[in-house]
């Protein structure tokens, strides 16, 4: 039995909601690969009435296709879905035998209204949680426009084919052939890379708000929430919602929830301000502010919001180490997220840039799918918490190299080493490896700002204890701001507060 008892339970009860008949048309071998899915398609049949399969040659194999009684999708599964991708075959079966999905009818107008033909392959890794929002966006658009196709392509199951292409970094999308997007993207963000985004026109008549939060993770879902509760005219302006959270894969300290998933937590978020009288403004970047009559934002498409308070909680990113060859080889080789990547380095030798909790947490990962680590540290001792410390020195393929300055990452098409400075010694070192990942903390993304507020000098917002920053009735919460510390659990109080401070701005003035 390939489905555990209790996946199998929840699967039964999502299987009784298809509305018509499905065909699984299965293109198989005689590899292992072949086995697990032929074994799949039996246990997928037998569960359901509704669910067909036949023998069939796709231009993978194993391969399976998922496709209405006498019509093609386009929703192909090169591999197995099954890990985080589990989801993505679920919905494809619900979506294929005509149960609608549960996407913004604006979105599905724009999927429908697209001319031409698009044929997208998602190269994917079944530990990655950033890949089946990826895979479910692009199988939405085969099932609502005959003229998209989508195969999932899992990266383990097709190695070759992989290398050929140069993958380092899932989820990759191709599309016609052509390299289209690398990470994490949604519908909203693949249909505005297809040229279908609304422009500045869209926000010319918006009235003035009483709170626009600047920035849609954990803090802005907050701000935003507490805002629009007072009964206040609310709008959230977010580059993505969700944030950083978005690439975070196990969250076990966000209390009273034991453990969740960056994705699943940052749906739950827009779930959530969705459901109060806020104007969500998605995929949209703020590049100016200015204090006149009111708070102008500017936004990057041209469009001037308006606002008597603004929350800035735009949040952080990944702090580059600025060094030749990290930009070069970004995706071919040079990696964030050891989740999502690091199965494409199985049996490699990789580097780790990073002696703290996320570097050696990542170092620790590591070492159970690639060769060999080495963990590079630029102080004389690692930061990471000693149980972490331990973990590490306990495992035969990790070398851990300190007081070392990275000075540059060598490659041609890809990564092939890095090379380092000895800071006792002064000594120059190369090592040979395929690929590098960055852990060195968080860059708060507030260069946007210019002088306009007063940041410390590492770019923090400088908030007082209600999140008060220089200019009146502008506030700042999360990882934008000066706080001590940088947790989901702290930016989503601190949006809070700033959301109440905002409120007892509005009133007093």
């Amino acid at each position: 039995m390939l489905l555990e008892p209790d996946i199998k339970a929840q699967l039964a009860q999502y299987l009784e909601m298809m509305e018509n008949d499905v065909l699984l048309k299965v293109s198989t071998g005689s590899d292992n690969v072949s086995n697990v899915m032929n074994g799949l398609m039996d246990e997928l049949s037998s569960m359901s009435p509704r669910i067909k399969v036949e023998k069939t040659e796709l231009e993978r194999t194993p391969s399976f296709s998922v496709n209405r009684i006498g019509e093609d999708t386009g929703v192909t599964f090169a591999g197995i879905p099954l890990g985080h991708e589990f989801t993505s075959l679920v919905l494809a079966l619900l979506q294929v035998s005509g149960r609608a999905p549960k996407v913004d009818q604006n979105l599905i107008d724009q999927v429908k209204n697209l001319e031409g033909e698009y044929h997208f392959e998602s190269y994917i890794s079944l530990s990655c949680q950033n890949c089946p929002e990826v895979v479910q966006a692009l199988n939405v658009m085969s099932v609502l426009n005959p003229n998209i196709t989508h195969t999932m392509i899992d990266g383990a199951a097709f190695k070759e084919e992989v290398e050929s292409k140069k993958i380092m970094a899932v989820p990759t999308v191709f599309l016609n052939g052509e390299e289209f997007s690398g990470g994490r993207i949604s519908l909203a963000e693949i249909l505005a890379k297809m040229g279908s985004a609304p422009d500045a026109s869209e926000f010319e008549n918006k009235e003035p708000y009483d709170v626009l939060v600047v920035g849609g993770g954990p803090a802005g879902a907050s701000a935003a929430i507490y805002a629009a509760r007072k009964g206040i005219r609310t709008g959230i302006v977010a580059d993505r919602f969700g944030g950083q959270i978005l690439d975070t894969a196990t969250i076990e300290n966000f209390i009273s929830v034991n453990r969740t998933e960056g994705p699943k937590l940052a749906a739950n978020l827009e779930e959530h301000v969705k459901e109060y009288d806020v104007d969500v403004m998605n995929l949209q970047r703020a590049k100016r502010l200015e204090k006149n009559d009111m708070i102008e934002i500017e936004l990057e498409n041209g469009a001037v919001l308006k606002s008597k308070s603004v929350i800035l909680s735009t949040g952080a990113r990944w702090r580059d180490i600025g060094v030749p060859g990290e930009a070069e080889f970004r995706n071919k080789g040079v990696a964030y997220c050891p989740h999502c990547d690091g199965p494409l380095f199985e049996g490699k030798d990789i580097a780790v840039v990073g002696g703290g909790n996320s570097g050696i947490e990542a170092a620790i990962d590591l070492a159970g799918i690639v060769k060999h680590v080495t963990v590079l540290e630029f102080a004389s001792e690692l930061k990471a918490d000693s149980v972490l410390q331990d973990r590490l020195h306990s495992l035969p393929n990790v070398t851990v190299l300190k007081n070392v300055q990275t000075k540059e990452i060598t490659g041609t098409d890809s990564v092939n080493g890095v090379t380092y400075i000895d800071r006792e010694t002064n000594e120059e070192h190369h090592i040979e490896i395929s690929g590098i990942f960055i852990q060195i903390g968080l860059v708060p993304n507030t260069d946007w700002l210019g002088d306009s507020v007063e940041r410390n000098k590492f770019g923090e917002i400088v908030a007082d204890k209600r999140g008060a920053t220089n200019v009146p009735g502008v506030f700042a919460a999360g990882d934008c701001s000066d706080s001590a510390h940088k947790q989901i659990i702290i930016s989503m109080g601190s949006g809070a507060t700033a959301a109440l401070s905002a409120f007892d701005y509005l009133v007093r003035n």
